[in-house]
């Protein structure tokens, strides 16, 4: 009788070869066995290499940076000592003064915090409303759509003194729906909006109410806001499709709306969203692990079953906070304490938005989860938004602009761009889909700097504006767009922008490899795997446990809400606070910034906030050694084989036979002036590998306004700039020599000429190259060498309407 097996080892385990099929090892060599192993060897050692570099970068920071703070902190105590020792007996009038002061802030503080929880009490019972300081009207209400959503759309009223007009393109914003309210893209002057109107664009909001329909998906609300599209586009009929302005999740939400309807929208810029999921760097961005270490996509299941089906925005809210505890369990409330005569109205004009909660459906913060930022799907090209229908992000059509930044905790550059690299073969992909990507990084700005901040409004939105209006007249390619120099100052302070050819290589350098992403794999089937089990076993007990009151406790009992509510006028205590502040008010006596006390006061501050600061760096690197301890080991590579893949992408070798490719060669020697033109701009770019905006600018008013050019049509203008680009890239050297059989007569070469001179700007402002290659044209087409004498003016104004005037 034979003996059973007393068990069974899969044929795709590592080392499985190893052993018989009961289970017992078979008479191998050593050589034989040591070339099984080699595969769980090498991911054993990758995940050696990859705990060793997270120390090593994790020891590395804490000790550079708290070992500046340290010192900082020491030559601070030692001037402060030294200023003591000279007091004398003002000492004990500086003293008196600091004490009066500090307990005058003290009040006025508290009382703040007490008028924070009235605010949010309020704010609560008026619906949580959009944040935003513009008037407006809703145009659209998402709940009236075939498929109702909670979102809706709003015209913005243009504050008194400034115009818009319909004509020009118009802007919207989609602000993030991630835990908070809309508004914050519109919630101050000097902000995305605030830009926007300044330039004469007519503005629309996408803002949402705080409980979703019964029954939304995040596939009705990509519905609704494609709907938002065309109303706008109803209304605005003369005027280019609409920019598009995406914030955070705002961002991939906008993604997915230009994926599924590529004809609808304009330009598109997205801040601060993350696409690549399982990207960023070894020793930063902790949150890409909270998949991995808290559960999938379990944790936000559970929550929202327990909250009858709705899951609470202040749990992501929580999270946020978490990633940096010194600054939101301290330094705010001192930075508050310590300006609060002068911050109280900043500070508690953003805690209204930020303590503003909005929840979503089960089935819409489930699909986030899985699909995103556990399973990574829209990047790798494996995304659903709804049954049969696939998201593709080569399907957009439309210029995209990203921005993102090194100092954006929550979603790093890596995060930001390296969808692109997952996408596209290579960078002529790009062009041969007649796509323009345009990418801008900035060194320091947070993730809500980027769409907040009035400094970033004023430069960087500032330039994005300016580079809209000009960004078609581009080829198709990758940029990134770099602010090269500042002119002035202020208000009046212009910039050089220029645009910068790129490859996905030089994105890749953004990142410091990407081995470990293998390790979210496992966690995607983990997931998976758990949220099945959950599923089958004991998800209906806890439904059936769950009431509407219940879940309405849960929420009110959120920390989130009680550190509000309990300073709020609600509790009995704070009802003196009032009056003590008044009086405080009338009897104010700050102290003097030269105060030693008040230097000391500064001084302890910086010292406990460095202490949460140490304690955070302590936990992230437990946190990130944790991670890939458990989820970079061979059992878990093994585990994860099935999730571990990237796009099938086609090889770059394969890009010269595409059908569009073909289709363009073949109108190499067909065409006239306009696609000499084109053609000849699109060679000298090439030359140059960078554009500056100002020869953009004139290639844009050309193009667009100048005839024959403006007859074409944007649409028929695209195609023939798509078209060259194909042509150029393919087949440089017969694509510049087929120019004479476009330009039969010698008065339309010289003027055709005449125009690429204009738009190349002065010779003194030209690159060897760029020269060389209007040389280049001039031989070719049989006119004379280039002169000394730039073409100042546009050869084809005499044509245009401005002309007539």
């Amino acid at each position: 009788m034979s003996e059973t097996p007393p068990f069974a080892i899969p044929a795709s385990f590592p080392g499985s070869d190893l052993f018989n099929a009961n289970g017992t090892a078979p008479n191998l060599g050593l050589h034989e066995r040591f070339r099984s192993m080699t595969s769980s060897s090498a991911v054993a050692s990758q995940q050696t290499e990859t705990l060793l570099r997270v120390m090593s970068r994790r020891l590395q920071s804490m000790a550079n940076v708290h070992g500046e703070r340290t010192r900082a902190t020491f030559e601070e105590m030692s001037q402060i000592a030294g200023l003591l020792s000279h007091q004398n007996d003002r000492g004990r009038s500086a003293l008196t003064e600091y004490l009066t002061d500090a307990a005058q802030r003290a009040i006025l503080t508290t009382d703040m915090m007490r008028e924070r929880g009235d605010i949010a009490i309020q704010h609560e019972a008026d619906g949580l409303p959009p944040v935003l300081v513009y008037d407006y009207e809703v145009v659209v209400d998402g709940r009236d759509l075939k498929r109702p959503v909670n979102y809706m759309l709003l015209s913005i009223t243009p504050p008194e003194g400034v115009t818009t007009h319909d004509w020009k393109r118009p802007y919207v914003v989609v602000d993030p729906r991630a835990g908070h309210g809309a508004g914050i893209g519109g919630f101050k002057p000097d902000s995305q909006v605030g830009v926007a109107l300044a330039d004469g664009h007519p503005v629309y909001f996408v803002a949402f109410r705080p409980l979703p329909e019964n029954g939304q998906t995040l596939a009705d609300v990509t519905h609704a806001e494609a709907a938002f599209l065309k109303e706008i586009h109803k209304r605005h009929p003369d005027s280019p499709r609409p920019i598009v302005v995406g914030n955070c999740q705002g961002g991939w939400a906008t993604m997915l709306v230009a994926a599924t309807n590529p004809d609808i929208t304009g330009p598109i810029v997205i801040n601060g969203a993350p696409l690549a999921y399982w990207s960023g760097e070894v020793g930063e961005n902790p949150m890409r692990y909270n998949g991995g270490l808290l559960g999938g996509a379990l944790p936000a299941i559970v929550l929202s079953d327990l909250g009858n089906g709705v899951f609470d925005g202040a749990n992501l809210v929580m999270n946020f906070e978490m990633l940096n505890p010194g600054r939101t369990l301290f330094r705010k409330y001192f930075d508050a304490y310590a300006g609060i005569d002068t911050g109280r109205d900043k500070f508690l004009e953003f805690e209204r938005w930020w303590g503003g909660f909005y929840m979503m459906n089960e089935a819409e913060i489930h699909w986030i989860v899985e699909q995103l930022f556990v399973g990574n799907r829209l990047a790798r090209g494996e995304a659903r938004l709804e049954r049969g229908r696939h998201l593709d992000l080569k399907q957009i059509r439309s210029p995209i602009i990203v921005f993102a930044s090194h100092g954006d905790n929550i979603t790093p550059p890596q995060q930001a761009l390296n969808w692109i690299v997952d996408t596209y073969a290579d960078e002529n992909e790009i062009r041969i889909r007649g796509q323009r990507i345009i990418y801008m990084v900035h060194n320091t700005v947070g993730h809500l700097g980027i769409f907040v901040s009035s400094s970033v409004a004023k430069r960087e939105h500032t330039e994005m504006a300016s580079t809209l209006k000009t960004i078609e007249a581009l080829r198709p390619g990758l940029y990134e767009m770099v602010i090269e120099q500042q002119i002035g100052e202020g208000v009046d302070a212009q910039f050089v922008v220029s645009f910068e050819e790129r490859s996905l290589s030089d994105i890749s350098t953004l990142d410091d490899g990407r081995e470990e992403e293998e390790a979210f794999a496992a966690v995607a089937r983990l997931s998976e795997l758990g949220t099945d089990v959950y599923d089958l076993t004991v998800r209906p007990f806890v439904q059936a446990s769950a009431t509407p009151v219940g879940a309405e406790m849960m929420r009110k009992l959120h920390p989130m809400r009680t550190q509000r509510t309990m300073w709020s006028s609600q509790n009995p205590v704070a009802a003196m606070l009032p009056g003590w502040a008044e009086t405080v008010a009338q009897n104010r006596k700050p102290v003097d910034d030269s105060n030693p006390y008040l230097r000391m006061e500064r001084l302890y501050a910086d010292m406990i906030e460095q202490s949460f600061d140490l304690f955070r760096d302590m936990r992230d690197a437990a946190y990130e050694l944790m991670f890939f301890g458990i989820y970079s080991s061979p059992f878990m590579h093994w585990l994860g084989q099935s999730h571990a893949f990237q796009r099938t992408r086609k090889d770059v070798t394969e890009l010269r036979f595409l059908p569009e490719v073909e289709a363009a060669l073949m109108n190499i020697d067909r065409g006239g002036f306009e696609e000499a033109v084109i053609r000849m701009l699109i060679t000298l770019a090439d030359a140059r590998g960078a554009v500056r905006r100002s020869r953009l600018e004139r290639s844009a008013k050309v193009l667009s306004q100048d005839e024959p050019f403006k007859s074409l049509g944007p649409e028929l203008r695209a195609r023939l700039i798509h078209e060259q680009t194909l042509i150029v890239t393919f087949e440089r050297d017969a694509a510049v020599n087929a120019l004479t059989e476009l330009l039969d007569d010698p008065d339309e070469r010289k003027r055709a000429v005449d125009v690429v001179e204009f738009i190349a700007g002065p010779l003194e402002e030209m690159e060897p190259n760029t020269i060389h290659t209007l040389q280049l044209f001039r031989e070719v087409l049989g006119l004379p060498k280039l002169e000394a004498r730039a073409v100042t003016q546009d050869p084809l104004a005499e044509g245009t309407a401005e002309a007539a005037e």
